[in-house]
């Protein structure tokens, strides 16, 4: 496990060095246009769609190692690709095949945590998991906006190189592991499921489905709105300054880094649906601070501070969700199924962080008031689908602590003098 973890918060590391520059990189680096830049960003987002429904089936016929380490070199030829990438064709092919490698990283990473985990230490995992790549993608994103240079497109080679280099590292430390057998909730799968395998039998599992719903509302309207819909808004409507958006993101991963373990504490002791519904009503407050921040009627300070405060909440809310949700798609996967659910929910999310932005954006723009009002009710919506939820789940699916059972001899313990009377 901790081979897999270090695997994973290094291959984040990577990925924080290019993501937030790879549009400044194509647009005016190596001067393609802004145009080229939305392309490139598009063809990365669509060729994650398009592999994800397919690398499930091959996680759980092949295994999780083969598909990652397969991923992993996929995604280094991408990123080389795209640091010498000096036209349009170049461009296209580096982004499809970085976004496809990475794209599958995710839920062959998250097969692995499940098989090597039990039922019960898996919200423990699945958290630590969470934090690394947060402090991978900071620090890397850190590292990477001292080493930039918009001048030099030298200096971007280097960073596409770094992160070429940390996936190859995951590669080489993922393949060192073996891999245990799949352990499962027992008893804990609900009866009259459907029958055989594949999307009929993921489709037929309402419980699942209804659990995809959800992470589609609770990534559209968070993680989709994180860098369009509300930035726009915060300097549209809030008169944010750019740089308080940097501030803004760094308190959404210092609350994240800060709270992860302090949170876990509390999660562990919860149902998950009751955990997932108050991070609704957390985004729900967010969401009326934001609006607070728009309305003009305070300094700029204190609009300024109602937006970090903001994008604080939301990371309150991923660090309650992170421990709660991955380790609940696995615990509702069937054992030979556990690498198609982790894709689908795969999936699920990256559809949301597509369409998230395409309507977050002009909306964030240009349509202050409704595109709060909107964004209130989808984290209410949060609430009431968690709640929904938690009525189609088994009392071990719902708080995995359940299915401890107390020891015989503690619960028999006698004190001595009792014991000595006896």
């Amino acid at each position: 496990m901790r081979r897999i973890q270090a695997g994973s918060a290094l291959s984040a590391f990577g990925l924080g060095f290019t993501v937030p520059y790879l549009y400044v990189y194509v647009a005016q680096v190596r001067d393609l246009g802004a145009a080229t830049a939305g392309i490139v960003l598009a063809v990365f987002a669509m060729a994650a769609l398009v592999v994800l429904p397919f690398s499930g089936r091959a996680i759980d016929r092949r295994g999780p190692v083969p598909v990652l380490l397969v991923a992993s070199v996929v995604a280094a030829v991408g990123a080389v690709g795209m640091g010498f990438a000096a036209g349009v064709p170049a461009a296209v092919a580096a982004a499809t095949l970085l976004g496809a490698g990475t794209a599958v990283l995710q839920p062959a990473l998250a097969t692995m945590i499940v098989w090597c985990s039990t039922p019960v230490g898996r919200t423990r995992a699945f958290a630590t998991q969470f934090f690394l790549q947060n402090l991978g993608l900071g620090v890397g994103g850190l590292i990477g906006g001292l080493l930039v240079d918009t001048t030099r497109p030298g200096s971007f080679i280097l960073l596409f190189s770094i992160e070429a280099a940390m996936f190859l590292v995951l590669a080489a430390i993922v393949g060192t592991v073996r891999m245990p057998g799949s352990p499962a909730l027992q008893d804990a799968r609900p009866a009259g499921g459907a029958k055989g395998g594949g999307l009929r039998a993921l489709l037929g599992h309402k419980a699942m489905v209804q659990l995809c719903v959800l992470g589609f509302v609770l990534f559209f309207a968070c993680y989709g709105q994180f860098e369009s819909g509300l930035a726009a808004y915060g300097t549209e409507a809030a008169g944010i300054q750019p740089s308080a958006l940097g501030m803004a993101l760094a308190a959404n991963t210092a609350v994240i880094v800060a709270a992860q373990f302090l949170v876990l504490k509390f999660v562990e002791r919860r149902k998950r649906s009751r955990v997932i519904a108050a991070v609704g009503l957390i985004w729900t407050v967010a969401w009326l601070i934001a609006g607070y921040a728009g309305l003009g009627h305070g300094s700029q300070a204190m609009a300024t501070a109602a937006f970090v405060s903001t994008y604080a909440l939301f990371g309150l809310g991923e660090a309650m969700l992170s421990p709660t949700v991955a380790p609940l798609v696995a615990d509702l996967a069937p054992e030979s199924m556990v690498g198609q659910y982790n894709s689908a929910f795969a999936l699920v999310k990256q559809l949301a962080l597509a369409v998230g932005p395409a309507v977050g954006g002009p909306m964030g723009a240009a349509l202050h008031g409704p595109y709060i009002v909107t964004f209130v009710l989808f984290s209410l919506g949060i609430t009431f689908l968690a709640v929904r939820l938690g009525r189609q789940l088994t009392p071990e699916q719902n708080q995995p602590s359940l299915a401890v059972k107390p020891s015989r001899i503690v619960a028999q313990h006698l004190p001595e003098k009792e014991t000595a009377a006896a």
